[in-house]
């Protein structure tokens, strides 16, 4: 990540909790995670067609069946459940507070991360993103790297300035989160009731990215974005085998050799 793209999650986070702390101000209550990626427009849908975050497919109409080759990312933060139920000593804030802070400088500096490669995140999880990244015909490789990239700058620079702000603001320590990634083809549509229609895309690819998230601070593909990995003499990864016990679900944790 370069020093101005930086400087766009340093901006984003500030501004990100800004807002966290005046909803919070307001009643807390209201804890409405708002996706800086068009949600509004969505609400705005007649139902015929809609936007979408969904890379290669700015509009999706109602009817239309698209199948293309995706790479879905899941990016999710670990024992966010821990943070709102636990209280810490020597922590400025606690409970949901904590946690509502916590996501609201984390997943827009997601979003951005995962944006800044050329994919699009088309879902908040609470406390993680969806994202997905399209296949090239002409490049086929492409979409590999963009998506392997957008993955090291999310556990690494945009985690690091989301937890030094956290800290600076409020002492909170660092967080984790683990990425997960697959391919497939995917399935595009809208779905939701007339008049709010959300673009979604549905694939293998989307299951086996939630199910390898789980990582500490690791990225981990399936197999199927294992076989499509590009070759290279002089390659510093290695890929560390690893079962998904829960979901049977067979992957590779990625390391640098």
């Amino acid at each position: 990540m370069d020093a101005s793209q930086k400087m766009v999650i340093k901006e984003l986070v500030n501004s990100s909790l800004l807002q966290a702390e005046r909803h919070w101000a307001n009643g807390g209550n209201k804890l409405i995670l708002e996706s800086v990626s068009g949600e509004e427009e969505l609400r705005k849908s007649t139902g015929d067609a809609a936007p979408s975050n969904i890379p290669g497919y700015k509009i999706i109409q109602e009817g239309e069946t698209i199948v293309d080759d995706f790479i879905a990312i899941v990016v999710d933060m670990r024992e966010s459940t821990k943070h709102m139920l636990v209280t810490y000593r020597g922590i400025k804030i606690n409970g949901i507070q904590r946690l509502f802070f916590e996501t609201s400088a984390l997943l827009p500096a997601l979003e951005k991360t995962i944006n800044f490669q050329g994919g699009g995140v088309t879902e908040y999880l609470g406390d993680g993103v969806l994202g997905f990244f399209k296949k090239d015909k002409e490049d086929p490789k492409k979409y590999v790297y963009d998506a392997y990239q957008s993955a090291i700058d999310c556990i690494g620079d945009t985690l690091e300035i989301v937890n030094d702000i956290l800290f600076d603001k409020y002492e909170l320590p660092p967080l984790s989160i683990g990425v997960g990634m697959a391919s497939s083809k995917a399935l595009i549509s809208l779905s939701g009731i007339q008049g709010n229609k959300h673009a979604k895309a549905y694939g293998q690819c989307v299951f086996r990215a939630t199910k390898l998230s789980g990582g500490n601070n690791a990225i981990m593909v399936d197999e199927m974005l294992r076989g499509e990995w590009p070759s290279s003499k002089n390659g510093n990864l290695s890929f560390k085998e690893h079962i998904e016990r829960k979901s049977n679900v067979k992957g590779y944790r990625i390391e640098k050799k």
